[in-house]
Protein backbone atom coordinates (compact mmCIF):
# COMPACT_ATOMS: atom_id res chain seq x y z
CA UNK A 1 0.00 0.00 0.00
CA UNK A 2 1.46 3.94 -1.09
CA UNK A 3 -0.41 6.56 1.13
CA UNK A 4 -1.96 9.58 -0.90
CA UNK A 5 0.40 12.67 -0.25
CA UNK A 6 -1.59 15.37 1.51
CA UNK A 7 -0.33 18.39 -0.79
CA UNK A 8 0.25 21.20 1.60
CA UNK A 9 1.64 23.73 -1.01
CA UNK A 10 -1.42 23.08 -3.29
CA UNK A 11 -3.68 23.22 0.12
CA UNK A 12 -2.14 26.34 1.04
CA UNK A 13 -2.68 28.11 -2.39
CA UNK A 14 -6.17 27.57 -2.25
CA UNK A 15 -6.30 29.05 1.09
CA UNK A 16 -4.56 31.95 0.11
CA UNK A 17 -7.20 31.90 -2.69
CA UNK A 18 -10.09 32.02 -0.64
CA UNK A 19 -8.63 34.66 1.57
CA UNK A 20 -8.06 36.96 -1.78
CA UNK A 21 -11.75 36.42 -2.57
CA UNK A 22 -12.72 37.64 1.01
CA UNK A 23 -10.36 40.68 1.09
CA UNK A 24 -11.89 41.66 -2.51
CA UNK A 25 -15.56 41.49 -0.78
CA UNK A 26 -14.47 43.39 2.22
CA UNK A 27 -12.81 45.91 -0.12
CA UNK A 28 -15.59 46.42 -2.54
CA UNK A 29 -18.52 45.91 -0.17
CA UNK A 30 -17.02 47.96 3.32
CA UNK A 31 -14.33 49.87 2.16
CA UNK A 32 -11.96 48.00 4.37
CA UNK A 33 -8.36 46.51 3.87
CA UNK A 34 -7.51 44.07 6.37
CA UNK A 35 -3.94 45.03 7.88
CA UNK A 36 -1.17 42.96 9.18
CA UNK A 37 1.58 43.90 11.50
CA UNK A 38 4.64 41.66 11.94
CA UNK A 39 7.15 42.95 14.54
CA UNK A 40 10.80 41.74 14.14
CA UNK A 41 13.46 42.23 16.73
CA UNK A 42 16.98 41.62 15.72
CA UNK A 43 18.70 40.04 12.89
CA UNK A 44 17.71 36.31 13.12
CA UNK A 45 18.79 34.84 9.49
CA UNK A 46 15.29 32.38 9.83
CA UNK A 47 12.95 35.32 11.23
CA UNK A 48 14.44 37.31 8.24
CA UNK A 49 13.86 34.94 5.55
CA UNK A 50 10.08 34.06 6.96
CA UNK A 51 9.14 37.69 8.08
CA UNK A 52 9.71 38.37 4.25
CA UNK A 53 7.95 35.80 2.94
CA UNK A 54 4.85 36.74 5.29
CA UNK A 55 5.26 40.16 3.85
CA UNK A 56 5.32 38.99 0.02
CA UNK A 57 2.16 37.05 0.59
CA UNK A 58 0.10 39.19 2.82
CA UNK A 59 0.63 41.93 -0.22
CA UNK A 60 -0.42 39.07 -2.55
CA UNK A 61 -3.32 38.45 -1.26
CA UNK A 62 -4.42 42.57 -1.65
CA UNK A 63 -4.01 43.18 2.47
CA UNK A 64 -2.11 45.93 3.74
CA UNK A 65 1.65 44.39 4.64
CA UNK A 66 3.48 46.76 8.08
CA UNK A 67 6.45 45.62 8.82
CA UNK A 68 8.64 46.75 12.34
CA UNK A 69 12.37 46.38 12.38
CA UNK A 70 13.69 46.75 15.62
CA UNK A 71 17.51 46.44 16.71
CA UNK A 72 18.57 43.53 18.77
CA UNK A 73 19.17 45.63 22.21
CA UNK A 74 15.41 47.56 22.13
CA UNK A 75 14.07 47.95 25.45
CA UNK A 76 11.54 45.96 26.60
CA UNK A 77 9.15 49.42 27.27
CA UNK A 78 9.86 50.12 23.89
CA UNK A 79 8.90 46.95 22.15
CA UNK A 80 5.67 47.19 24.44
CA UNK A 81 5.24 50.74 23.53
CA UNK A 82 5.16 49.72 19.70
CA UNK A 83 2.42 47.18 20.50
CA UNK A 84 0.61 49.51 22.37
CA UNK A 85 0.57 51.68 19.48
CA UNK A 86 -0.51 49.03 17.19
CA UNK A 87 -3.57 47.86 19.54
CA UNK A 88 -4.64 51.32 19.07
CA UNK A 89 -4.32 51.81 15.39
CA UNK A 90 -8.00 50.32 13.35
CA UNK A 91 -6.46 50.17 9.88
CA UNK A 92 -4.31 47.51 11.89
CA UNK A 93 -6.32 43.71 12.72
CA UNK A 94 -3.10 41.39 13.31
CA UNK A 95 -0.20 41.83 15.57
CA UNK A 96 2.70 39.10 15.12
CA UNK A 97 5.76 39.63 16.90
CA UNK A 98 8.73 37.54 15.51
CA UNK A 99 9.76 34.56 17.95
CA UNK A 100 12.32 33.81 19.55
CA UNK A 101 12.85 37.33 21.18
CA UNK A 102 16.49 38.07 22.27
CA UNK A 103 16.90 36.74 25.53
CA UNK A 104 16.55 39.71 27.64
CA UNK A 105 12.99 40.67 26.36
CA UNK A 106 10.13 38.33 28.32
CA UNK A 107 8.20 36.33 25.70
CA UNK A 108 5.53 36.19 27.85
CA UNK A 109 4.67 39.46 28.73
CA UNK A 110 5.42 40.69 25.38
CA UNK A 111 2.62 38.07 23.62
CA UNK A 112 0.01 39.36 26.29
CA UNK A 113 0.35 42.61 25.59
CA UNK A 114 -0.74 41.94 22.14
CA UNK A 115 -4.83 42.98 22.49
CA UNK A 116 -6.62 39.25 21.77
CA UNK A 117 -8.50 40.22 19.00
CA UNK A 118 -5.82 41.28 17.07
CA UNK A 119 -3.50 37.87 18.60
CA UNK A 120 -3.34 36.00 14.67
CA UNK A 121 -0.70 33.96 15.98
CA UNK A 122 -3.35 32.25 18.79
CA UNK A 123 -0.83 32.52 21.50
CA UNK A 124 -2.35 35.09 24.34
CA UNK A 125 -3.35 33.29 27.23
CA UNK A 126 -6.92 34.53 26.45
CA UNK A 127 -7.03 32.95 23.23
CA UNK A 128 -5.29 29.61 25.06
CA UNK A 129 -7.78 29.93 27.49
CA UNK A 130 -10.75 30.26 25.22
CA UNK A 131 -10.05 27.74 22.53
CA UNK A 132 -9.77 25.50 25.56
CA UNK A 133 -13.02 25.76 26.94
CA UNK A 134 -14.09 25.83 23.53
CA UNK A 135 -15.33 29.18 22.83
CA UNK A 136 -14.59 31.12 19.62
CA UNK A 137 -11.01 32.29 19.56
CA UNK A 138 -7.88 32.84 17.86
CA UNK A 139 -6.72 29.83 16.60
CA UNK A 140 -2.42 28.83 16.23
CA UNK A 141 -1.56 28.65 12.61
CA UNK A 142 0.29 25.69 12.80
CA UNK A 143 -2.72 23.48 13.94
CA UNK A 144 -5.24 24.68 12.68
CA UNK A 145 -3.31 24.34 8.99
CA UNK A 146 -3.27 20.81 10.16
CA UNK A 147 -6.97 20.83 10.98
CA UNK A 148 -8.23 21.90 7.59
CA UNK A 149 -6.21 19.10 5.95
CA UNK A 150 -7.86 16.65 7.87
CA UNK A 151 -11.01 17.80 7.32
CA UNK A 152 -10.77 18.80 3.43
CA UNK A 153 -9.27 14.70 3.64
CA UNK A 154 -11.57 12.94 6.00
CA UNK A 155 -15.13 15.34 5.34
CA UNK A 156 -16.26 14.67 9.34
CA UNK A 157 -13.61 13.98 11.87
CA UNK A 158 -16.13 12.93 14.24
CA UNK A 159 -15.55 9.57 16.51
CA UNK A 160 -11.82 9.24 14.98
CA UNK A 161 -8.98 8.31 17.31
CA UNK A 162 -6.33 10.70 17.16
CA UNK A 163 -3.02 10.73 18.99
CA UNK A 164 -0.80 13.75 19.32
CA UNK A 165 2.95 13.50 19.58
CA UNK A 166 3.86 16.23 21.80
CA UNK A 167 2.66 18.46 24.21
CA UNK A 168 4.08 22.37 22.95
CA UNK A 169 1.76 25.52 23.99
CA UNK A 170 2.17 25.86 20.35
CA UNK A 171 1.17 22.81 18.30
CA UNK A 172 0.34 19.62 20.98
CA UNK A 173 -1.84 21.17 23.01
CA UNK A 174 -3.93 23.76 20.66
CA UNK A 175 -3.80 20.61 17.74
CA UNK A 176 -5.17 18.02 20.74
CA UNK A 177 -8.20 20.91 21.42
CA UNK A 178 -9.03 21.51 18.14
CA UNK A 179 -9.38 17.56 17.64
CA UNK A 180 -11.44 17.31 20.65
CA UNK A 181 -13.65 20.22 19.70
CA UNK A 182 -14.13 17.87 15.81
CA UNK A 183 -15.43 14.92 18.21
CA UNK A 184 -12.81 13.13 17.82
CA UNK A 185 -11.05 10.77 20.90
CA UNK A 186 -7.47 12.41 21.70
CA UNK A 187 -4.42 10.92 23.24
CA UNK A 188 -1.84 13.24 23.95
CA UNK A 189 1.51 11.63 24.03
CA UNK A 190 5.23 12.42 25.08
CA UNK A 191 8.40 11.66 25.89
CA UNK A 192 7.27 10.19 29.16
CA UNK A 193 4.04 8.07 27.35
CA UNK A 194 4.04 4.15 28.17
CA UNK A 195 4.25 1.82 25.07
CA UNK A 196 4.51 4.45 22.96
CA UNK A 197 4.14 2.43 20.01
CA UNK A 198 1.12 0.86 20.85
CA UNK A 199 -0.57 3.90 21.67
CA UNK A 200 0.18 5.43 18.34
CA UNK A 201 -0.61 1.84 16.63
CA UNK A 202 -4.52 2.64 18.08
CA UNK A 203 -5.02 5.43 15.98
CA UNK A 204 -6.94 6.73 12.80
CA UNK A 205 -5.07 9.98 12.87
CA UNK A 206 -1.62 10.57 14.03
CA UNK A 207 -0.46 14.22 14.57
CA UNK A 208 3.54 14.03 15.14
CA UNK A 209 4.73 17.38 16.70
CA UNK A 210 7.92 16.31 18.84
CA UNK A 211 10.63 18.04 17.43
CA UNK A 212 12.48 14.75 16.83
CA UNK A 213 14.02 13.50 13.15
CA UNK A 214 12.17 10.50 11.82
CA UNK A 215 11.08 8.98 15.09
CA UNK A 216 8.24 7.80 14.18
CA UNK A 217 8.49 4.41 12.30
CA UNK A 218 6.17 3.03 9.90
CA UNK A 219 5.41 -0.23 12.06
CA UNK A 220 4.04 2.39 14.64
CA UNK A 221 1.43 3.02 12.57
CA UNK A 222 -2.23 1.47 12.15
CA UNK A 223 -3.05 0.50 8.32
CA UNK A 224 -4.85 3.36 6.73
CA UNK A 225 -4.31 5.52 9.44
CA UNK A 226 -3.60 9.77 8.42
CA UNK A 227 0.13 10.91 9.28
CA UNK A 228 0.27 14.45 9.76
CA UNK A 229 3.83 15.78 9.94
CA UNK A 230 4.24 18.51 11.59
CA UNK A 231 7.98 18.19 12.54
CA UNK A 232 11.20 20.23 10.61
CA UNK A 233 14.22 19.01 11.48
CA UNK A 234 17.58 19.58 9.12
CA UNK A 235 20.08 16.60 9.20
CA UNK A 236 23.09 15.34 7.41
CA UNK A 237 22.80 12.49 5.11
CA UNK A 238 25.22 11.14 2.93
CA UNK A 239 27.09 14.33 3.24
CA UNK A 240 24.45 16.73 2.84
CA UNK A 241 21.82 18.26 4.57
CA UNK A 242 18.38 17.52 4.25
CA UNK A 243 15.36 18.58 5.59
CA UNK A 244 12.98 15.23 7.32
CA UNK A 245 9.79 15.17 9.74
CA UNK A 246 9.08 14.07 12.99
CA UNK A 247 8.23 10.10 11.04
CA UNK A 248 10.20 8.05 9.00
CA UNK A 249 8.61 9.08 5.13
CA UNK A 250 9.40 6.21 3.47
CA UNK A 251 8.20 3.52 5.80
CA UNK A 252 4.95 5.54 7.16
CA UNK A 253 3.71 5.74 3.47
CA UNK A 254 3.77 2.35 2.95
CA UNK A 255 1.17 1.78 5.55
CA UNK A 256 -0.70 5.27 6.11
CA UNK A 257 -3.75 6.19 4.28
CA UNK A 258 -2.47 9.27 4.06
CA UNK A 259 0.76 11.50 4.71
CA UNK A 260 1.91 15.29 4.52
CA UNK A 261 5.38 14.97 3.40
CA UNK A 262 8.59 16.99 4.35
CA UNK A 263 8.82 19.99 3.40
CA UNK A 264 5.60 20.39 1.43
CA UNK A 265 3.03 19.37 4.03
CA UNK A 266 2.25 21.34 7.07
CA UNK A 267 4.91 23.96 6.69
CA UNK A 268 3.54 26.08 3.90
CA UNK A 269 -0.30 26.43 5.15
CA UNK A 270 1.34 28.38 8.82
CA UNK A 271 1.38 31.32 6.62
CA UNK A 272 -2.01 30.77 4.67
CA UNK A 273 -3.55 30.45 8.08
CA UNK A 274 -1.84 33.65 9.49
CA UNK A 275 -3.51 35.74 6.38
CA UNK A 276 -6.76 33.43 6.81
CA UNK A 277 -6.70 34.85 11.13
CA UNK A 278 -5.66 38.05 10.14
CA UNK A 279 -9.16 38.26 7.61
CA UNK A 280 -11.22 36.55 10.15
CA UNK A 281 -9.98 38.91 13.04
CA UNK A 282 -10.81 42.07 10.83
CA UNK A 283 -14.38 40.57 9.86
CA UNK A 284 -15.17 39.94 13.35
CA UNK A 285 -13.34 43.61 14.41
CA UNK A 286 -16.48 45.04 12.05
CA UNK A 287 -18.94 42.92 12.47
CA UNK A 288 -19.12 41.31 9.42
CA UNK A 289 -19.29 37.55 9.34
CA UNK A 290 -16.46 35.10 8.91
CA UNK A 291 -15.02 33.54 5.79
CA UNK A 292 -16.05 30.23 5.50
CA UNK A 293 -14.12 27.22 5.99
CA UNK A 294 -10.75 29.59 6.92
CA UNK A 295 -12.00 28.92 10.69
CA UNK A 296 -11.94 26.50 13.33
Amino acid sequence: MSAQIIDGKAFAAKVRGQVAEHVTRLKEQHGITPGLAVVLVGEDPASQVYVRSKGKMTAEVGMKSVEHKLEVETAEADLLALIDQLNKDESIHGILVQLPLPKHLNEDLVINSISPAKDVDGFHISNVGLLGTGQKSMVPCTPLGCLMMLREHHGSLSGLNAVVIGRSNIVGKPMAQLLLGDSCTVTIAHSRTKDLPEVVGRADIVVAAVGRPEMVPGEWIKKGATVIDVGINRIERDGKNKLVGDVDFASCSEVAGAITPVPGGVGPMTIACLLANTVTACSRANGLPEPEGLTA
